[in-house]
């Protein structure tokens, strides 16, 4: 879609130019055809167009153009008649003709003038004067000129060889010099109800939205003193109410020139006041500009929207004859993929044509058991959407849903229209919507008057809903589908990012991110780690993140949920309740009340966190493994309710949450076992031997692995004699570990029994082998090391098919320091010898694992003269800093991660300290 938007401009005629038009078909008012050749006279203000492609969608995206253009020029009287007569004109380009539509609004001095026009190539060119077909209102199409003629003071039709183009003007309402509008002086009787004195609440909002002033009458109605509100956001008083269809807010209507209509005010008490405001955009003297709010009790509406509405009798006067109503005409040709819009602009016509003062409508749940609201006029929609209430049987039913019923006065009938209770409306008329026989919602009319509704009114309004109710039954099917397409989408993707991970904590972040905002406005998660123990509040997230540590501060201070395993969500109304109580708490402490014993214990919270948790929330168990391991808490804000289709999506995601939960403890707690277990396998210190600087770096393969088949120890064995041992198992995992733990506590064991090397691992080599079949082969570097006087130090080493140990000379030199022997737990008679090597002060020892010198990159090895190398660099380093060097240089050698073990093992003769 592109659009442009031109104020001031006085622009060209934005009729083609390539081709011939014929001349123009002009009807004003419900007279005769004829031809108008005439040239506009009024100055054009402004202009803007736009062009829409040739889908569904691009219907309900005109009808916001139009509806967002007059607003923004100042027309909001006949912003309807407008958006009616696009919706019609876009739907026969966009759907009927399948081209794409141009659509241009210009404003005048007396009126707004929009063109719309399409591209279908095949049409039949009338001839000029010949009358044009404008249909029957018995057939599907052909209502656009219907509603022309209906509604607009002056329209045309335009034919070239390639464009058909349709254009209508609404004018502006005459109104007297002075005169907003007048009505006829009426008898007391038919006069609006107020409850004793009306309070107009005068609130100037400032250019960022804050509070600059609040009279007394404000104060009355909701309980705040001006110099409590005075400076803060609006926003943090209003329950700003969800609009099928427009996406206004109450940022944006604060910036509109004038607007009006519903919504609440959190009262001090914490509850939401519904209210019926008029906005008024002024400026000071100074230029800067502010908002003016009137605001009434919306019961007491009147007061501020005092426009007649037209009556019944008005509109059916037109070309088509006495028996045509201009709402059949309007539901005849429905946006495909527009339910919110269609049911919003139902109940809106269904009020006017009955001059009623609200209209709601319900559709039937799947199993038509409840009826849930979908869209309502007149009424705290906010507060009621997405509510349901029974068909049949039980407290709070909807009566009569599937007849036509009349309520006189429903004070009579208390419970009849659970809808309308405490709205202030008397009488109400209700019908069903059938399709095929079978209940698929209800339309209703109310009042604020009793007896206002007669059963010739009920049985129009049967009529109107009669034929709306297929169009509304598609609609709502396509929405279905759309909405089960979007839930699998969205199980799919939370099934790959739940199998993702297997932290706990991670699953928990993810479990909550998944549902909020998509499904809730807030969410948390309890746990339960036994059967004995009690739920825990493990995590909390809001949509809003400043609200996420009062909603844990308040939920932290109420009893968790019990633990239920029955399937499906149930309400849990302990949220709300703890909210309104700290909310009424918090209001009479900033009004310097006392408050009563049962509000004044337990929680401290703001407003804007009790209005947060103030909605339906409900409760979905974690069963995993035929076990509840936690609950899952989704919430609304205040007065909001859930979509059972949302329900039904949650609990499918709360059944693979709690498996992937579950199977997060589980790897947690096998994790912890397993690296308890390999903790066990390493040597607990190192200890310090005087004379030998000693440094180990020990690296495990594998994720999560502490241990692996290297290992490393050094013990004392005597007095002022050390045992040192480097190894590598073969094979990983368990059984490789169990051969580590065999090896390291047997070398322990021999050598402090007074055994010399080779008896020490000959006997250890007998112990591997009687191990059978779970017997792996073993590497070892076993040595002594006895510190001398002069500095030096002695060893005696065995080196059974390991890398060879190198020393490393203080002038550069590095050699092996032992000869290779047979490897362990192969061969059953092992003849192994010592050999005996003396560090002088200043030399290295580096003992090393194959992790080490087997490290690859493609087909380069680094080898044992690569770590040769390497070391012959690292003269006059500590021990430390050779260890550190070797792993940083095995580490760079290659750019994946190491696939094995590896162990370091420097020893380091710094000589004699000088005095």
């Amino acid at each position: 879609m592109t659009t442009g938007l031109h104020p001031g401009e006085t622009p060209q005629d934005p009729r083609p130019t390539g081709n011939p038009t014929l001349p123009r078909q002009e009807r004003v008012g419900p007279g005769t055809l004829h031809a108008d050749n005439r040239t506009r006279s009024s100055v054009i203000t402004a202009r803007a167009a736009a062009t829409f492609d040739p889908v569904g969608r691009s219907v309900a995206t005109a009808r916001s153009f139009v509806r967002d253009t007059l607003q923004g020029w100042g027309f909001a009287d006949i912003v309807d008649d407008a958006v009616v007569l696009t919706s019609e004109l876009v739907t026969n380009a966009v759907i009927h003709a399948g081209t794409s539509a141009d659509v241009l609004c210009l404003r005048s001095d007396d009126g707004i003038r929009i063109e719309v026009a399409d591209r279908y190539p095949e049409r039949e060119i009338p001839l000029q004067g010949s009358p044009v077909n404008m249909g029957s209102p018995d057939r599907e199409g052909g209502r656009g000129l219907q509603l022309c003629a209906a509604l607009a003071g002056r329209w045309g039709v335009e034919y070239t060889p390639t464009q058909k183009q349709v254009w209508f003007q609404l004018d502006l309402p005459q109104r007297a010099v002075g005169t907003r509008s007048a009505g006829p002086a009426l008898p007391a009787a038919l006069l609006p109800l107020a409850d004793g004195r009306v309070r107009v609440a005068v609130v100037q909002i400032d250019r960022t939205g804050s509070i600059a002033a609040w009279n007394e009458d404000a104060d009355e109605l909701f309980g705040y003193a001006p110099e409590s509100v005075i400076g803060k956001p609006l926003t943090d008083l209003a329950a700003w109410p969800h609009t099928p269809g427009t996406s206004t807010g109450i940022a944006e209507a604060l910036q509109l020139s004038r607007w009006e209509g519903s919504y609440g005010i959190r009262g001090a008490s914490g509850r939401v006041i519904p209210v019926y405001a008029s906005h008024l955009r002024v400026r000071d003297t100074d230029g800067e500009p502010s908002t003016v709010c009137l605001l009434v009790r919306d019961h007491e509406r009147a007061v501020l929207q005092t426009p007649l509405r037209g009556s019944s009798a008005d509109t059916t006067s037109s070309s088509e004859g006495p028996n045509t109503d201009p709402f059949e005409v309007f539901i005849g040709s429905p946006a495909p993929d527009d339910l919110d819009g269609l049911l919003q602009r139902t109940v809106e016509r269904a009020r006017d044509m009955l001059d009623a003062d609200s209209a709601f409508l319900l559709l039937a749940t799947d199993d038509e058991t409840e009826l849930e609201v979908r869209a309502s006029t007149g009424l705290p929609a906010a507060r009621q959407r997405f509510a349901r209430v029974p068909v049949e049987a039980g407290p709070g039913r909807y009566g009569s849903a599937r007849m036509p019923a009349v309520h006189d006065d429903l004070s009579a009938v208390p419970g009849a229209v659970p809808l309308l209770s405490g709205t202030g409306m008397r009488s109400v008329v209700t019908v069903p919507l059938k399709v095929e026989g079978r209940l698929t919602g209800s339309l209703g009319v109310a009042a604020e008057s009793p007896g206002r509704f007669t059963n010739e009114e009920a049985l129009r309004l049967q009529f109107a809903a009669d034929r709306i109710a297929l169009a509304v039954e598609s609609a709502r099917l396509g929405e279905l589908e759309r909405l089960r397409r979007g839930s699998l989408s969205f199980l799919v993707e939370a099934s790959d990012l739940l199998a993702g991970t297997l932290d706990r904590d991670q699953t928990l972040a993810l479990m909550a991110q998944m549902t909020v905002p998509t499904l809730a406005t807030w969410c948390a998660v309890y746990t339960i780690a036994d059967q004995s123990s009690e739920p825990y509040l493990s995590y909390v997230l809001h949509e809003d993140e400043d609200r996420i540590d009062g909603l844990k501060a308040l939920l932290s201070k109420i009893a968790p949920p019990d633990p239920v395993p029955t399937p499906g969500a149930r309400v849990w109304s302990a949220p709300a309740g703890a909210a309104h109580q700290a909310a009424l708490r918090t209001s009479m402490r900033s009004l310097g009340l006392n408050a009563p014993t049962s509000v004044t214990s337990g929680i401290g919270t703001t407003l804007a966190t009790a209005a947060a948790v103030g909605g339906e929330t409900v409760v979905l168990p974690l069963v995993a493994r035929n076990r509840v391991i936690g609950m899952l808490t989704l919430g609304k804000p205040t007065d909001e309710h859930f979509r059972q289709e949302i329900l039904e999506l949650a609990e499918d995601l709360s059944r693979r949450a709690a498996l992937a939960l579950d199977n997060a403890r589980l790897y947690s707690e096998r994790t912890a076992i397993s690296q308890s277990l390999q903790r066990s396998l390493l040597p607990p210190e190192l200890p310090e031997i005087e004379g030998v600087e000693v440094e180990v770096i020990y690296r495990a393969a594998g994720e999560g692995n502490e241990v692996g088949g290297d290992f490393y120890d050094l013990f004392p064995i005597r007095d002022g004699a050390y045992g040192f041992a480097i190894g590598d198992v073969c094979g990983t995992g368990p059984e490789a570990a169990a051969v580590t733990g065999l090896a390291r506590h047997a070398l322990r064991l021999l050598a402090r029994e007074g055994f010399g090397g080779p008896a020490v691992l000959e006997r250890l080599n007998s112990a591997i082998l009687d191990e059978g079949a779970r017997s792996r082969f073993l590497t070892l570097l076993y040595g002594e090391l006895w510190p001398q006087e002069d500095g030096s130090a002695v060893l005696k080493v065995v080196c059974a098919g390991h890398p060879l140990p190198l020393r490393l000379r203080q002038d550069g030199t590095v050699e092996p320091a032992a000869e290779p022997q047979p490897l362990l737990g192969v061969l059953e008679d092992l003849e192994l010898y010592e050999q005996t090597v003396t560090l002088d002060p200043g030399d290295v020892l580096l003992c090393v694992t194959d992790g080490v010198t087997e490290r690859r990159e493609g087909t380069r090895m680094l080898g044992d003269d690569g770590l040769a190398d390497v070391l012959t660099t690292c003269t006059g380093l500590t021990a430390g800093a050779v260890a550190a060097r070797i792993m940083r240089a095995v580490e760079r050698f290659a750019s994946d991660a190491p696939s094995d073990d590896m162990a370091i093992l420097a020893m380091r003769v710094p000589g004699l300290q000088k005095d």
